[in-house]
This record gives structure tokens, sequence and C-alpha cells, in this order.
């Protein structure tokens, strides 16, 4: 149990501490059209193909064994995922290959994609009638389409909060932090 607990540690603080919980995948997103497109669909193929895997784990999985392997096989998963989907771009065309496959490196293993399978499930053990690959697509494509409207919301402020106007020392990571802040506190008053 202890070796479950420290993966667990070790995973929350690459996620939370090294990822910035994933604004360092929107910044990258909003630095041009083209890098918010490609990214927004990849993580939503990461979310929507790793919720029905969620959802064939979350079946399988014994429920006395559901808190202790359900981190493990979601990462597994979304590993797989990833494999089969830089296999799949490489034989379709290595141009595309090597054009596209930063996004996937990017998406994989982000914020947004595991997070959205632990949402999922902690839906689905609260409300049975969840527990269905219909709604886990659902909530899978909710969580991509989420994922682009901030992406889209950082995009409109970028060049703002990047320009001479605002004090260097504040420009960039910081100033994107306080945006974010404000944004999700305005976004969760909605609620």
């Amino acid at each position: 149990m202890h070796l479950i607990n420290d993966l667990i540690a070790l995973i929350a603080a690459n996620l939370i501490l090294t990822q910035a919980l994933g604004i360092s995948t929107i910044f990258i997103a909003a630095q041009s059209k083209k890098n918010l497109v490609l990214t927004a669909c990849t993580i939503t193929i990461f979310t929507m193909t790793g919720s029905a895997a969620a959802y064939f784990i979350d079946r399988t999985v014994p429920q006395e064994y559901n808190e202790s392997l359900t981190l493990l096989f979601y990462t597994l998963s979304i590993g797989i995922i990833y494999v089969v989907l830089l296999s799949v771009l490489y034989f379709i065309s290595r141009e595309k290959f090597d054009r596209l496959r930063k996004y996937i490196h990017l998406s994989a293993y982000n914020c947004a994609v595991m997070g959205t399978l632990f949402t999922i499930n902690s839906k689905a053990s609260a409300d049975s009638s969840l527990m269905s690959l219909p709604s886990y697509l659902a909530e899978g494509l909710y969580a991509g389409l989420g994922f682009i409207l901030a992406a889209f919301i950082l995009t409109a402020a970028y060049r703002r909060l990047n320009s001479s106007k605002v004090p260097a020392s504040f420009r960039g990571f910081p100033s994107m932090l306080v945006y974010l802040g404000i944004i999700s506190m305005a976004v969760y008053a909605l609620k």
C-alpha cells in the first residue's frame, strides 16, 4: 500500500507542480491558432479514447481493488493509446508523424486527460446510471470541449498579457496564472 501512496504522490507532484495544472500545455496551444486546434483535437482524442478505456477498466476491476489498481490501469491505458496513436500516425505518413507527434507528446499525460478519467470514475461511482459506455464517451467529449474552451479563452488574452504594457516582471507565466485564476473564479461563480 505504501508503494501505491508513493506512486500517487509522485504523479500528483508531477502533474500539479511540474505541469502547472496542465497550464503549460494550454500556454503552448495559445501561442498560435494552429497549435490551439491541433492540441485541442489531440487532447479530445485522448479524453474520448481514455474514457472508453476507463469504462472497461471500471467494469472489469473488482470494487475492493478499485482504489489501488485504478491509477495503474488508467496510466497503462493512456500509455497504450499513446503508443497506438504514434504508431498509426507513423504508418499513415512519415511527414505527418514528424509534424504532429509533438501534440501527442504534449497531450498524452496532460492533467486534463487523467483528471477526466478520475472524474468520470467518481461520477459513475456516485450514480450507477452513468456506468455506460455512451456516458463515459460523452464525459470524455465534454472534457475535450472544455479544454478547447479554456484554450480559446487563454488565446484571447495571450497577446495582451504578453505585451509591453504589462510590467516585465509580471509578463508571461505570472500574468497568465492570475488571469486563469480570475477566469476560474468567474466560471465557478456560475455554478
